[in-house]
């Protein structure tokens, strides 16, 4: 097992295109990081620095106790499942999995207790004698990662394994990958643009746009406390509603105007605000769609809208409005307890009124997309 560290690390390539900038970050042993991020933003990049496949234009890269910005691919202890499983289409499933021990000319009943022992975890067993072409793509998939099990390395890298897996298969994945980690307790450093993948499997997430890191926390850190507009419209689904809105302070007590109503804040965001010594300003309010309330009766403190689309989700209403002001929002309304005359009041083209309460906002500077209530780090 190894701690993986990479300082002051610079990927540019021949065309002097910086694919990733600056990147720093401490993986702990035994730790399950999620590089997430839109295609293009240095993930898998990063990724394949970390494997050796790509060198290193600048920094440092350190696993365990190791320098191995020079260290070949095959001596860096670690091993990659790759998007398109990579199997040898020609030889079974338990040669795929044996092939890289025998290269490293293990005896035939260490090779077999491996492989065996790795069928057993994923359950592919009754596979081993299949030739991949024989395998649906789940199970293509427990292949490449068994063959990664087998050489029991120091650190797992996986490069957006799930992606070519349909929704359901891709769920079943998620939570198969989940059991594997508890079961064989190592490194795992993970990449995907999914960010409901990131959510579930990580324990930290490093969330990259354009080469730089965003922000690395926790899932519910960077769900909860997003550090800039990126962070906070990548987290989340549906993504978080974003509306033009006025910061007010009166006599030390902070509230937003938005559209016509006033929404005081809370306690702990006036604390920052005023230990930032924020003064009024124009903002960015982001409230995410599952935090809106519709209003039925009380409609005086509430904003003013109207039904652009209506998505039926079964437990739930994905409602697309237009506010009076043009701004576009989703409201994530449970179903369970709307009577029926509230949902015929929800059809296409009906004025309906929501509102949130202060303790779910996001405030964010217009001009450097930071966030304003972002304690710091």
């Amino acid at each position: 097992m190894a701690s993986v560290k990479l300082e002051h690390v610079k990927k540019v390539y021949d065309n002097n295109v910086v694919a990733v900038h600056d990147f720093n970050l401490d993986i702990q042993d035994k730790e399950f990081i999620v590089f997430v991020g839109p295609s293009g933003c240095g993930k898998s990049t990063t990724l394949r620095m970390i494997a050796g496949l790509e060198d290193i234009s600048d920094g440092t890269l350190t696993i365990g106790d190791r320098v191995v910005n020079d260290v070949e691919p095959k001596d860096r202890d670690i091993a990659m499942v790759f998007q398109n499983y990579a199997l040898y289409p020609h030889i079974s499933v338990y040669e795929n999995m044996a092939f890289s021990l025998r290269i490293r000319k293990m005896s035939n009943e260490e090779v077999h207790k491996r492989v065996t022992q790795a069928a057993e975890i994923l359950g592919i067993t009754e596979y081993l004698g299949r030739k991949p072409k024989q395998l649906s793509g789940g199970q293509r998939q427990r292949v490449a990662i068994g063959r990664a099990i087998v050489r029991d390395p120091a650190v797992f890298l996986m490069d957006e394994p799930l992606s070519n897996l349909d929704a359901k298969l891709r769920n079943q994945m998620r939570a198969e990958i989940i059991l594997l980690r508890k079961r064989i307790d190592t490194t795992f450093i993970y990449v995907t643009h999914d960010q409901t993948e990131a959510m579930t499997l990580g324990d930290r997430i490093v969330i990259m746009k354009d080469g730089y890191i965003q922000q690395v926390g926790t899932p519910q850190q960077v769900f909860e406390t997003p550090k800039n507009l990126f962070v906070a419209g990548f987290i989340g689904s549906p993504q978080m509603n974003f509306l033009k809105a006025d910061l007010v302070n009166k006599g030390g007590q902070y509230a937003v105007n938005v559209q016509g109503i006033t929404v005081p804040l809370e306690a702990k965001h006036n604390a920052i605000l005023n230990q930032k010594q924020v003064k009024p300003m124009p903002v960015t309010l982001g409230v995410r769609p599952e935090h809106t309330t519709l209003c039925f009766d009380d409609v005086s403190n509430a904003i003013e809208s109207t039904v652009s689309v209506n998505e039926m989700m079964g437990s739930e209403l994905h409602l697309h409005v237009v506010t009076k002001a043009g701004d576009k929002v989703i409201l994530r309304i449970p179903t369970i307890d709307l009577t029926d005359s509230q949902r015929a009041s929800l059809a296409y083209g009906n004025k309906l009124y929501f509102n949130f309460p202060g303790k779910v906002m996001h405030l964010f500077d217009p001009k450097t997309e930071e966030s304003l209530l972002y304690p710091g780090d």
